[in-house]
């Protein structure tokens, strides 16, 4: 967690709900990254927090970055990083959206289908395009578990890479994501040793690929002490990599988002309402400004679990269900794990959720049931200082 943010916050008038981001912590968090991962080229997942600062701050530290969509690519642009540090990560793009982005210079692209593959040809001949494959179904080690929207099975794989090759692409290899928020370590391993005999089949058909590009789930230490450091994710990775490729020749694409810039934001919310729904209850409901439609959608089955604190507020703790103001019944967040917050929290009283930097402010609604978007803020504007400065 970033204490920092909680420190200096506090006593602070902020109009919530607010995000509060940390730019120094998303520098600093990229660099103990890249220098983890040891050799391997980083591309921060735009769709994690696309606020103009952070991607200012990673472009001038030398960041390469995977996007989602058109729109993140001219996102990126924007901010002097040139084409070439750019994956085009989704596999399902419209085909003017991958005309427009070969245009302005991108030659990195994904693909999952055949149809894709076949738009990718006709939009961005001659393009370099990796296949990506399906990799731990039932989502073990993740708090966010990924499901079979994206990827393919081995076998057709192997047979789109063929394909590609045929069409005038310039297969380069594969990639996979084993999770978001993935403590287990042993995930990417076995994704590797996926990869490795797709390599190894194409191997045999005459195409020589170089590129494995091991994804994201890279997460951030919500200090439950279960997640392992950077440094011991890089060195289990390269650990599969030397055992299944040896000294073959690649290019390693990671793609961190959480990990860059999950615990470098923290969430200002006001308390609405304290109440219990009968006179002996043995849980409190506070009712706070923001929920799942402001931002919070990844508490969705208490699946990502902030800590959650009122530091200004005195007294024991008791547990707690958390919930947003909306009337969407939903909009509730920790009903069967409750929170433990001070006995004395009541209407008006301010709790930070920690470590919101990622996920959280591109989830807001535009205004369901008329509350604005998450607002956000650097914390520099917020002390008055120059906004700038950036490491």
């Amino acid at each position: 967690m970033n204490r920092t943010l909680e420190a200096a916050l506090h006593g602070r008038e902020i109009n919530t709900p607010c995000l509060v981001l940390d730019i120094p912590r998303v520098g600093a968090n990229y660099r103990n990254f890249a220098h983890a991962m040891d050799g391997m080229d980083v591309y921060y997942a735009v769709k994690a927090n696309p606020h103009p600062a952070i991607l200012q701050c990673l472009a001038d530290a030398g960041c390469n970055f995977d996007c989602a969509s058109r729109e993140e690519v001219e996102m990126v642009l924007r901010t002097g990083a040139g084409a070439q540090q750019i994956s085009f990560g989704s596999t399902m793009k419209k085909a003017k959206d991958i005309a427009e982005t070969f245009a302005l210079g991108v030659r990195l692209y994904a693909f999952d289908a055949e149809e894709e593959v076949h738009k990718l040809a006709a939009n961005a001949p001659g393009a370099d395009v990796f296949c990506r494959i399906l990799t731990n179904p039932d989502g073990a080690g993740a708090l966010w578990p990924l499901t079979r929207k994206f990827g393919c099975d081995d076998e057709m794989a192997i047979s789109l890479l063929e394909l590609a090759k045929q069409l005038g692409l310039n297969p380069r290899g594969v990639s996979f994501h084993v999770g978001s928020q993935q403590t287990n370590m042993a995930a990417w391993d076995a994704a590797i040793r996926q990869a490795f005999g797709i390599f190894e089949e194409l191997d045999t058909k005459g195409i020589g690929l170089d590129l494995v590009n091991i994804g994201g789930g890279f997460p951030t230490d919500f200090g439950d002490g279960e997640t392992p450091s950077f440094h011991e994710y890089g060195a289990s990775i390269n650990d599969g990599l030397m055992h299944y490729f040896g000294d073959r020749k690649l290019r390693i694409i990671a793609e961190p988002g959480r990990a860059i810039v999950g615990d470098a934001g923290i969430i200002a919310s006001e308390v609405v309402l304290v109440s219990r729904k009968a006179r002996h209850d043995s849980y409190r409901w506070v009712y706070i400004d923001i929920g799942k439609y402001h931002g919070l959608a990844e508490t969705e089955d208490e699946a990502i679990r902030y800590h959650v604190n009122a530091p200004m507020v005195s007294g024991d703790l008791s547990p707690t269900i958390l919930a947003g103001p909306t009337c969407d019944s939903v909009d509730t967040m920790y009903e069967k794990n409750p929170v433990p917050l001070p006995e004395g929290l009541k209407a008006g009283d301010m709790v930070y959720l920690h470590d919101t930097g990622a996920y959280t402010s591109t989830y807001s609604s535009v205004g369901f049931n008329g509350f604005p978007p998450l607002d956000v803020k650097l914390l520099d504007e917020i002390l008055g200082e120059n906004l700038r400065k950036y490491p």
